[in-house]
């Protein structure tokens, strides 16, 4: 191993720890309501394109039905808060490991598949199957009229901080718990990359054959990861429900989510630590800033779009230290 890849790691985590520094004062300068809650939705995405990155740009498999994930956690907590009086803190969770069983489950059959493009297809058919379900459970759902009620976070107090309230006036105590997510899913993945786990992913990635041939059980790793996958996805789908308190079966297992998450993706950098979350800023601040365009504005943002994955194929993540990268490789006169 080279010198510079030693020290790729370390620097992740020093990026990584100066993001939440500033992340965390973010409040302190500004607690302006519609700013944090457009943080709040930049960071949400970025933690779910980032638990999608995990299975798609380190383990190779190429999934489009994601979103399934993330609305089945969002409607299972909202339900077992709603009918069981369960605390959101304590379904929130549950609903992570409901979105895993069902990720083990669908992934058995569907990661026997080896091509990309059947891979992508039946996942799809698999989350557009739950939409639809979804939409006819009109006696729990209410289906496509919406999921409303659905109870906050429970308020608690701190200590040295005093009660931290969870309502609509104020996004303070919502930005800082998708804060806390986003590191969570941001760290996982850092920890992954550095351990065996990681490496067999990797070369899961790399070349099938290969892996098999070192003695990787290709299964077992898809699985595994597959289902981390999806709990991620669900613990957010979970949020998202006791923060917006209102769900259809569009806004939480829409196919323009998962549009969203390959966008978000492509634009940061597929397989790389912050790039899903660069594309998440770049994109939800983007289309805010484009809304003074009027019509024009979606045009705008296709063909931005476009430009950035036509010159920058390996996303916005990689410019500046590729570029660096290069000027030192060059020798000198």
């Amino acid at each position: 191993m080279t010198a510079p890849e030693n020290k790729k790691p370390l620097n992740n985590l020093l990026i990584l720890i100066g993001i939440a520094a500033v992340l965390g004062v973010v409040p302190l300068v500004t607690q302006e309501a519609y700013f944090l809650h457009i943080c709040i939705l930049a960071l949400l995405f970025g933690a779910l394109a980032s638990s999608w990155n995990l299975i798609n740009g380190y383990a190779g498999i190429f999934t489009f039905g994601h979103q399934a994930f993330f609305g089945l956690g969002a409607y299972g907590s909202a339900l077992m808060s709603m009918k069981l009086g369960l605390s959101p803190w304590v379904t929130m969770w549950i609903a992570g490991v409901m979105s895993a069983a069902l990720g083990c489950l669908i992934s058995l059959p569907v990661l026997r598949i080896r091509s990309i493009p059947h891979i992508a297809i039946v996942t799809l058919a698999f989350a557009e199957i739950v939409r639809i379900v979804c939409s006819n459970l009109t006696e729990f759902t209410r289906g496509e009229l919406g999921l409303w009620g659905i109870p906050p976070f429970t308020s608690f107090s701190l200590p040295l901080i005093g009660p931290v309230t969870f309502d609509a006036a104020h996004k303070v105590a919502y930005f800082y718990v998708v804060v806390l997510l986003w590191l969570l899913i941001v760290g996982i993945t850092y920890w992954i990359l550095r351990n065996r786990f990681g490496f067999g992913l990797r070369a899961i990635r790399d070349s099938q054959i290969a892996a098999e041939s070192l003695g990787l059980n290709l299964t077992r790793y898809k699985t595994m990861v597959f289902a981390l996958s999806s709990m991620l996805a669900g613990v957010l789908g979970a949020f998202y429900a006791h923060y917006v308190l209102i769900l259809t079966p569009s806004s939480a297992l829409g196919i323009d989510i998962m549009i969203q998450i390959v966008a978000m993706t492509l634009i940061g950098g597929i397989g790389r630590l912050l790039g899903p979350t660069i594309g998440a800023f770049i994109l939800t601040f983007g289309l805010e800033w484009l809304r003074g365009f009027g019509e024009y504005r979606m045009l705008i943002y296709g063909v931005l779009l476009v430009a950035i994955v036509m010159f920058l194929p390996k996303g916005l993540a990689s410019m500046r230290f590729g570029a660096l990268r290069r000027r030192k490789s060059t020798p000198s006169p």
